[in-house]
């Protein structure tokens, strides 16, 4: 397991314990959640930046002279 990862688990899982409530003996349990989540987020693929829109086309009329 590498560092990184293990600190992403370390962290969820303290998360989960807080939202929980705190409670004592679950320590197992909220690792293992934290651990499926975080396997779940890096295996998902990443999203790629939506394509930009090209710039509007310019008319090639000139605009009238205002009188």
């Amino acid at each position: 397991m590498t560092d990184e990862r293990q600190e992403r688990i370390r962290k969820r899982a303290h998360a989960i314990w807080e939202q929980a409530g705190r409670p004592d003996g679950a320590h197992q349990q909220h690792w293992d959640q934290a651990a499926a989540e975080i396997d779940s987020e890096d295996s998902k693929p990443k999203a790629k930046a939506a394509p930009k829109k090209p710039a509007a086309a310019k008319s090639s009329k000139p605009k009238k002279a205002s009188t």
